[in-house]
């Protein structure tokens, strides 16, 4: 009796496994949904559209972008993770969520070393400290040395709460042993338009987003926290060059699908973003911006994951950095 129940346990699983398969051989045959975290009209919603478009083309299927912005990008991640794991809804997968979010919150709805998987990286990019033309900080010098002497006093604006700008501004402050207060604020551009105003002192800001006050001189670039100097700005130096190595951010994203998602579809939407990365007009927009098209395998997103949470997670607790 136990052996014809094994038995049929074990058809039972083949017939899955072939199932599973031939699903995966026939991939795509519908249209995808792309999940973007974040609200249309940003980068990663720009970006995420863009390469919607050459998935179109490549994959043979529509591959349709939704927006499910909130919660510093939990919402729609969380969305992906409870998805279907067929390869229909992936998602873009990025900075926030999958490597701070879960040290931020004490509550998040999803795990993001377990109900996500990685696909591949997309792009990722370094920031730009800037601070008012009118200022008197020239250099990250001026910014240290002002700092070290009036304690609490300068300013730093970030785009919110556990975001890039705002944990770039506190590794700078670990690294240096500095007291600047961080101000958010509902996104990057009210935090640059304060900055111009004179209201705040500095500010971490992405560098495509920064690229176009830098270049008709409302904002002054003081360093950036690449590990090396981008061809496009070359006059601006990097963190490490000045002294503090440890101040390396690169804002990132690249595509993930929930846990359970065969492998054969996973190498299939592998092979495709990176035969999208390679299209000369993606990479165009993607450098243009200051950013590094990636690419790759996703055990090396998955390590990339991994490294950034630890990073995080500990700049997180350091700095005893709550949710609004």
């Amino acid at each position: 009796m136990r052996m014809v129940t094994l038995q049929k346990w074990l058809c039972g699983v083949l017939l899955w496994v072939g199932a599973a398969a031939v699903c995966a051989q026939n991939y795509p045959s519908k249209n995808i949904t792309l999940i973007v975290p974040y609200a249309a009209g940003g980068s990663g919603d720009i970006r995420g559209r863009q390469l919607a478009q050459k998935l179109t083309a490549i994959l043979g299927k529509p591959v349709i972008v939704e927006n499910k912005a909130g919660a510093g990008g939990n919402i729609g991640t969380d969305f992906v993770a409870k998805a279907a794991p067929d390869g229909y809804t992936i998602g873009t997968g990025n900075f926030a969520p999958l490597s701070v979010n879960a040290a931020l919150f004490k509550n998040l709805p999803f795990n993001p070393r377990i109900d996500v998987l990685p696909v591949v990286l997309i792009e990722r990019g370094p920031l730009v400290l800037m601070v008012n033309p009118k200022s008197p900080y020239m250099s990250v010098k001026d910014v240290v040395e002002a700092a070290r002497a009036r304690p609490g006093a300068l300013s730093a604006a970030n785009g919110g709460i556990g975001g890039s700008h705002h944990l770039s501004a506190e590794l700078f402050k670990q690294a240096a042993g500095l007291d600047i207060i961080s101000v958010a604020y509902k996104g990057g551009a009210p935090g640059a338009t304060d900055l111009m105003a004179g209201n705040v002192d500095m500010m971490f800001e992405q560098m495509y987003a920064a690229a176009p006050s830098i270049a008709s001189g409302k904002l002054r670039p003081l360093a950036m926290t690449g590990s090396r100097r981008l061809a496009l700005y070359p006059d601006i130096p990097t963190f490490a060059e000045l002294g503090f190595p440890q101040v390396e951010v690169l804002n990132w994203q690249g595509i993930i699908v929930p846990k359970g998602t065969p492998a054969a579809i996973i190498a299939r939407l592998n092979e495709a973003v990176n035969r999208a990365l390679n299209d000369p007009d993606l990479r165009e927009k993607i450098t243009s911006q200051g950013n590094e098209v990636a690419g790759g395998t996703p055990q090396e997103f998955a390590a990339l994951i991994a490294s950034e949470s630890e990073k995080w997670g500990r700049v997180v607790r350091e700095a005893k950095i709550k949710p609004e």
